[in-house]
């Protein structure tokens, strides 16, 4: 396989007539990582890796792959590969020939691909399948030949479009396994598309959370689960509770958050009076019981109780905060075991506190 690349987004946007889908976004994608750009429907992601990709221009900035501008090459001379959504296999055509297509295009002679393609099908364990259409193979088969076809090309980075989304959710979590294991073992730069959290944390080395167009945060899964950068970050993991405030005071140390009805605190600087600070809360942090400090908790009200086995989901309302989230380990919500429209405490410790930031818009 060839060398990987390292991908570089320079300043890039994507227009449509009056309507801006990407602005004008910069990332540095390290040779050899495994990428994923996560996201809702909508946020620019797609359009980002056809960009890269080729499959889409771009209205500015540039693409640098390895030491080259790839921003006005065709999407055959650009050394990447993409796996669309789709897989796109062709029905009338056995394995080898789906697999073999590329090399068929640049001329290569017909045993020299076939035996290549053989080769790959060899790497994705297909090669008993050899011979037969892709309308014979499972949805998890169907994924591993589309990943030999992109591959045969020896591309310095694949890129592959929600390439699980057709897949079962046990059969998801197989491919995600064997997607990383491949990357690794060729060590090309992987870009992948996803609106799947899980499946980001499962797969990543660097996470790009994007929004409107825009990145929101690019970091480590660790950095992006338990350090996330803005509010819509912190929301779309799923795994904090956000609580908008306005600055109130500070004594060195904290900051006072004041909220409708009550104030929290965060460890952080100084900020003018009213100024708008968003901070964030792990919702496995939480706890049931009195705040050890002022400002580390409140009283609510439970409004839903979910039992998910190891683990049971509250939610809470309280100090004019809504839907409040605590997720609580089975034993310890079944040694105090409470029900909707009890009175509870909450409480977290101060280091579980993240102070948000914002972007530009």
């Amino acid at each position: 396989m060839s060398k990987a690349a390292e991908i570089e987004i320079v300043s890039v946007v994507k227009k449509y007539g009056a309507t801006t889908a990407v602005h004008g976004i910069n990332l540095k994608i390290p040779a050899g990582t495994y990428c994923c750009l996560l996201g809702p429907s909508g946020c620019g992601k797609t359009t980002t890796l056809r960009m890269v990709a080729g499959h889409e221009s771009i209205t500015e900035g540039d693409v640098i792959l390895g030491n080259k501008n790839v921003s006005d090459l065709p999407p055959a001379r650009r050394g990447t590969a993409m796996m669309f959504q789709s897989y796109a296999l062709f029905p009338h055509l056995d394995l080898i020939d789906n697999v073999a297509f590329s090399l068929k295009m640049k001329g290569v002679a017909r045993e020299e691909r076939r035996a290549k393609a053989l080769d790959m099908l060899k790497l994705m364990q297909m090669e008993r399948y050899a011979t037969r259409k892709p309308t014979q193979l499972s949805g998890g088969q169907q994924q591993r030949v589309a990943l030999a076809r992109a591959l045969i090309t020896d591309p310095e980075a694949l890129l592959l479009d929600e390439p699980l989304s057709a897949l079962d959710p046990f059969l998801k979590v197989h491919m995600r396994a064997e997607l990383k294991k491949l990357q690794t073992s060729l060590g090309i730069t992987f870009v992948h598309v996803t609106h799947s959290q899980e499946e980001a944390l499962a797969l990543a080395d660097l996470i790009v959370v994007m929004n409107d167009g825009r990145i929101e945060q690019a970091a480590a899964p660790r950095t992006v689960f338990e350090r996330p950068a803005t509010a819509f970050v912190a929301r779309f993991m799923g795994d904090h509770n956000v609580i908008s405030g306005k600055a109130s005071g500070h004594d060195g140390t904290f900051l006072s958050v004041a909220v409708e009805d009550g104030v929290f605190t965060a460890i952080d600087g100084p900020r003018d009076p009213g100024e708008p600070v968003d901070i964030a809360v792990r919702t496995d942090r939480v706890r049931l019981g009195e705040p050890t400090a002022p400002g580390l908790g409140f009283s609510g009200t439970i409004t839903n109780v979910e039992y998910r086995g190891s683990s049971v989901k509250l939610t809470a309302d309280g100090a004019g905060i809504t839907d409040f989230t605590a997720i609580v380990g089975d034993t310890e919500f079944f040694a105090r075991p409470v029900k909707v429209g009890d009175a509870v405490a909450l409480a977290w410790d101060a280091g579980d506190v993240v102070v948000l930031g914002r972007i530009d818009k």
